[in-house]
């Protein structure tokens, strides 16, 4: 007989955000490829500092690692795929509510970014964040709702690091 799997509390909020996170990403995608059209529209300007374009970014992160043929892209959503494991795993190890919401903030947008590759070829990014600020490479950003996810589950992380020093080598003992 084979026996259920129940998650704890804290693998039940890092699940949730993982599907909020990749279920937000998807429906704002959708809704802009699709319903408001945004290639017929673009560049629309909300700040002097942010638009909302179409960009179809085809590596990670800044272009880096741009995947064009079919093997390529296998091997980016493959790599992808990996990490989105090892990330689970964590999260599944974790009892920390901050690290799980984390965790699935993260994972829920890598999906989003690993549909649109296998989907589309590419992932969609719409906000364009400019500014002639000497920011480094933050003076021209273009993102989307699952970089968004990524990086508040990112900062949730660190935030339960600095929150806690110390508490991994206690653990580790």
């Amino acid at each position: 007989m084979l026996a259920t799997i129940r998650p704890n509390a804290s693998q039940r909020l890092g699940l949730c955000a993982a599907s909020v996170a990749l279920a937000g990403d998807q429906a704002h995608k959708y809704w802009m490829l699709n319903v408001f059209g945004i290639e017929h529209r673009q560049p629309i300007s909300l700040l002097p500092f942010l638009d909302v374009v179409l960009s179809w970014n085809h590596g990670v992160s800044y272009s880096l690692l741009t995947a064009h043929s079919n093997l390529a892209r296998l091997g980016l959503v493959s790599a992808q795929f990996l990490i989105i494991a090892g990330l689970l795993l964590w999260l599944w190890r974790t009892e920390k509510k901050i690290v799980a919401l984390g965790l699935g903030l993260i994972v829920g947008g890598a999906l989003g970014n690993a549909i649109d590759r296998l989907l589309r070829g590419a992932v969609a990014d719409f906000f364009y964040f400019h500014t002639t600020l000497p920011v480094g490479p933050l003076a021209n950003y273009v993102f989307n709702v699952a970089d968004v996810a990524i990086t508040l589950g990112v900062a949730a992380l660190l935030l339960e690091n600095i929150a806690a020093p110390g508490a991994a080598e206690k653990t580790s003992v």
